[in-house]
């Protein structure tokens, strides 16, 4: 096991926890907030692993992420009122988490042997298609096609991190600095209010999106 393995299981139930507030708060009931918490952790995922034709889908292979999964879930409703308050905090955890997913979205789409963009692409997918689920069947409009900076975040990181594959043959400086940009990137243009149509935007519902 390793220290990025870990990450993703941690973004993973910070991920979950992301989708059962927005399901509690929706109304939802107890199974309908335990569907949403799984698409939100584990739906980019999955459609990456559709899309490039990986079987099983990865996350059947390892059930530590069902029990991240599960974990978020316990602790998105016994200590609700808590979460709520750390808002600010999983934005943070959630911005952390996107950058996992990014590069290892990346890096499982290479083991296929696909084009570089496509593996661009498909890092992008992981980090960002779970919250689109998740906001869909919550009849919100989808994060990523809102003002703020969110995918393209997570497509610079990804972009970098190929750049830097070239040059720099330690990976694990690689990822730490892909997954920083992603964080940076992600956080000041939050904090800044920055859009790619160079509006700053009034309101930000919500903290983020992304899976596993």
């Amino acid at each position: 096991m390793t220290w990025i393995y870990f990450l993703d299981l941690f973004g993973t139930s910070v991920f979950a926890i992301s989708g059962v507030l927005m399901a509690i708060e929706k109304r939802f009931d107890l199974v309908g907030t335990l569907i949403i918490g799984f698409v939100t952790a584990v739906g980019g995922g999955t459609l990456r692993d559709l899309l490039i034709g990986r079987s099983p889908v990865g996350w059947l292979n390892d059930r530590n992420y069902i029990l991240a999964i599960f974990i978020g879930y316990a602790i998105a409703y016994i200590f609700y009122k808590r979460v709520l308050r750390l808002k600010k905090g999983m934005f943070l955890f959630d911005t952390l988490g996107i950058g996992v997913f990014t590069i290892i979205g990346l890096k499982i789409a290479a083991e296929y042997n696909l084009r570089v963009e496509t593996c661009i692409m498909m890092g992008v997918i992981s980090a960002c298609f779970g919250g689109v689920i998740r906001d869909v069947l919550t009849n919100e409009i989808p994060l990523i096609f809102r003002k703020e900076i969110y995918a393209a975040a997570c497509f610079l990181g990804a972009v970098i991190y190929v750049i830097m594959q070239k040059f720099c043959p330690i990976e694990n400086v690689n990822v730490m600095v892909s997954m920083a940009i992603v964080f940076i990137v992600r956080y000041l243009s939050f904090k800044n209010g920055w859009t790619l149509n160079l509006k700053k935007f009034d309101d930000v519902n919500g903290f983020g999106n992304g899976d596993k």
